[in-house]
């Protein structure tokens, strides 16, 4: 699965010169928690959060920012959308980020959440296999005898002769999201 999957899409976004009370507003409305700044050609210069929007908004005898461009963060951990989406849920992981840019030739055209990976866990056992299900048709479309059993999120699989264990659940893991390792029945 890819950034370009998995990531909603057009993404809300916000200018430096925009206000801080207009950001947090854009936030709020959208029930998002960052969002990518972009410049005068729009191109990705930046990110403001919920944290970056929220500091000094309460600090006693000291005044509010006034504009996006003076609370963002200008280092942005961003991906492709052709990016791996196990590689773009390490870098959330490591880099500690709630929200990623997604750009497709240096322009955003997406954000994947921390919350966007999980609706991907969260499915019920019938939309993982409905899921398994479109991943094998796709792969093996003149194969139409897979039977996909799922309990708890584990799958077990039975399937035409010839169909290598360590391929098909191979294809499983990197194609459909939230499955565990697969057990081909005999």
């Amino acid at each position: 699965m890819l950034a370009g999957e998995v990531m909603r899409s057009p993404a809300i976004t916000l200018r430096r010169d925009d206000s801080v009370r207009r950001a947090i507003r854009v936030l709020y409305d959208h029930d998002i928690t960052a969002a990518p700044v972009l410049g005068e050609h729009g191109e990705l210069v930046g990110m403001v959060s919920e944290i970056d929007l929220l500091c000094g908004a309460f600090t006693p005898g000291v005044s509010a920012p006034r504009a996006v461009g003076d609370v963002m963060s200008r280092q942005v951990s961003s991906v492709e959308d052709t990016t791996d989406a196990r590689v773009l849920t390490d870098l959330m992981i490591t880099k500690r980020v709630k929200s990623v840019p997604v750009l497709r030739d240096e322009r955003v055209v997406g954000m994947v959440s921390r919350r966007d990976l999980m609706a991907l866990l969260a499915r019920s056992d019938d939309e993982l296999r409905e899921a398994v299900l479109a991943a094998l048709r796709e792969r093996y479309p003149s194969e139409a005898s897979w039977e996909v059993l799922v309990r708890d999120g584990e799958i077990d699989l039975r399937g035409p002769e010839g169909q290598g264990p360590g391929h098909v659940a191979d294809l499983l893991e990197r194609t459909v999201p939230g499955v565990r390792p697969a057990r081909l029945l005999g």
